[in-house]
């Protein structure tokens, strides 16, 4: 088979807020190839650039558009995936958003080449069988502890055995208020449910203010402190690691590529290396991760917040390790995200959630179905179009 194209599909709510909720808008990817198979991703990062790094005329050698490398390739194997990617490695060198860009096209290669063979995904990454996953409810803190204590329960009473909260001013404030939050969540969730808490890089690299949270965190048994500190602060990880106690660090969704996972096992000492398909090249890459994480007794966590597609796409990595069980689910996406697909990976009556034995990615995406959030893009230089959105209707959004 050759790639005989990729479009991409921007889509966004009525009104984008200030929250840290990712799935306000998104991209989709769709890769056909030369017999008419086709395969789906998603990007996750900002649309309009993550299209412009696909088609931005080059300015030198290694800064070509991802196009470039992936237009006309011939995609017969798990191995073509990974040429392909180190092509774009290689031209986009100095073209930042390429590796998210190239992420959502590298899930769909996946996707395509699933669908061709008629095997699930992880098939193709070498898993002879996959393991169930316990799901935790990702979701932001209230505005007040009363907030927090009122969304907890409401998990809780949805199955979730596992709940991370995050951002909504935690870290910011003080040491007291942040204990509030705490112990309204631990009061929230019960004494079995496991209690996860994001910081989204609040601290910078100052580990003297995320060490001082740490009695806290302990005192409301949370397994794990996320992202402390900005992604490349190993130095700090390493730090807050030996004065953590019981409370494991974790961080990686911000690495987009293996390098940046990898040191920050090595060199950043976290419990848990959390990783976004969207992010990080995609799948290949994540299975890298998760393969160098497993060798050195490090848990592998998938990073995912948007749509059913990219939570399929973020478990594939670790679907055959039976010793990492938790994983990262979108609890309150926006509608947008929900539409995206036909199918959802719905816990079961044990808490669970089981990685589709469908071929690809096991999901259907349904344009029709998010058409209301379609967004028309025409870039023009100079008066030429070089690129315009794929011809689908577009329906307005009531405001």
């Amino acid at each position: 088979m050759r790639i005989d194209a990729v479009e991409f599909f921007y889509l966004a709510m009525p009104e984008i807020t200030l929250e840290a909720d990712g799935s306000q808008d998104a991209l989709l990817v769709r890769v056909t190839a030369d017999n008419g198979v086709q395969g789906w991703g998603e990007c996750e990062a900002s649309p309009l650039t993550s299209i412009a790094a696909f088609i931005t005329p080059r300015s030198h050698g290694v800064c070509q558009p991802v196009a470039a490398s992936v237009l006309g390739e011939r995609i017969d194997g798990p191995a073509d995936i990974a040429r392909i990617a180190a092509g774009v490695s290689r031209r986009s060198m100095d073209l930042l958003q390429a590796a998210h860009t190239f992420s959502g096209i590298e899930m769909a290669l996946w996707d395509l080449l699933g669908q061709a063979r008629s095997v699930p995904v992880w098939s193709l990454l070498g898993y002879e069988r996959v393991h169930a996953k316990t799901p935790y409810a990702s979701m932001l803190f209230g505005d007040t502890p009363q907030q927090t204590l009122e969304r907890t329960r409401d998990a809780v009473a949805r199955g979730f055995r596992a709940v991370k909260l995050g951002w909504a001013g935690f870290g910011e404030v003080s040491v007291e208020s942040d204990r509030d939050q705490l112990q309204a969540a631990r009061e929230g969730i019960g004494a079995e449910t496991v209690l996860l808490i994001d910081a989204g890089q609040i601290w910078g690299e100052d580990v003297g203010q995320a060490a001082a949270r740490i009695p806290a965190l302990e005192e409301a048994g949370v397994v794990w402190l996320e992202e402390p500190f900005h992604a490349e602060a190993y130095s700090a990880y390493s730090s807050l690691g030996a004065r953590s106690g019981s409370v494991g660090v974790a961080g990686g969704e911000g690495a987009h590529n293996v390098h940046m996972a990898r040191n920050l096992i090595d060199h950043g000492g976290v419990r848990f290396v959390q990783i976004d398909t969207g992010r990080i090249g995609g799948i290949g890459p994540a299975k890298a991760v998760a393969d160098y994480a497993a060798a050195r007794g490090v848990t592998f966590v998938n990073h995912t917040f948007t749509s059913h597609l990219a939570l399929s796409a973020s478990l594939q990595p670790f679907a055959g390790l039976a010793e990492h069980r938790i994983c990262e689910y979108p609890a309150g996406p926006s509608e947008l995200a929900t539409r995206i697909t036909a199918n959802h990976l719905l816990p079961d009556r044990n808490g669970q959630i089981h990685i589709p034995d469908a071929p690809g990615l096991g999901m259907t995406v349904e344009l029709d179905a998010v058409a209301p959030y379609l967004r028309a893009v025409d870039i023009e230089i100079d008066g030429v179009s070089v690129y315009s959105s794929p011809e689908v209707p577009i329906v307005s959004v009531a405001k």
